[in-house]
């Protein structure tokens, strides 16, 4: 019986390897070993700060909405609680969206939250 060689697919894989590796600096783009070792890197890092990014944007989102309450007089505790006793289904992206390009709108629905606390 013949032994397996895996010429083409071999190549065709270590093809594919170098294509994900195109842009890197030095041998890291022409080089297989270090090609392998820096796409796997890269790819664990992608893995990874898929979910870092949602942490990092919902705090980013607190940061925004607890100083637009504060300027109306509210912690951001508070205001999640009041908006949360009004009934007020939003979620904390649109919020700080709403902080940014709409104040009065944010500022109607700190007054409802206020409302709501009291």
């Amino acid at each position: 019986m013949a032994r397996v060689k895996r010429g083409l697919a071999r190549h065709r894989y270590v093809k594919k390897l170098l294509k994900a590796a195109r842009g890197y600096r030095g041998g890291r783009h022409a080089l297989y070993r270090t090609a392998t070792e820096t796409v796997d890197r890269a790819r664990a890092f992608a893995f990874r700060d898929r979910r870092r990014k949602k942490r990092e944007f919902r705090s980013l989102w607190i940061v925004r909405i607890n100083a637009a309450a504060r300027e109306n007089g509210l912690r951001y505790s508070q205001l999640m609680s009041g908006i949360s006793k009004a009934g007020i289904q939003i979620d904390r992206r649109q919020l700080a969206q709403m902080a940014l390009e709409d104040a009065a709108g944010f500022s109607a629905v700190a007054q409802q939250a206020r409302a709501a606390l009291s």
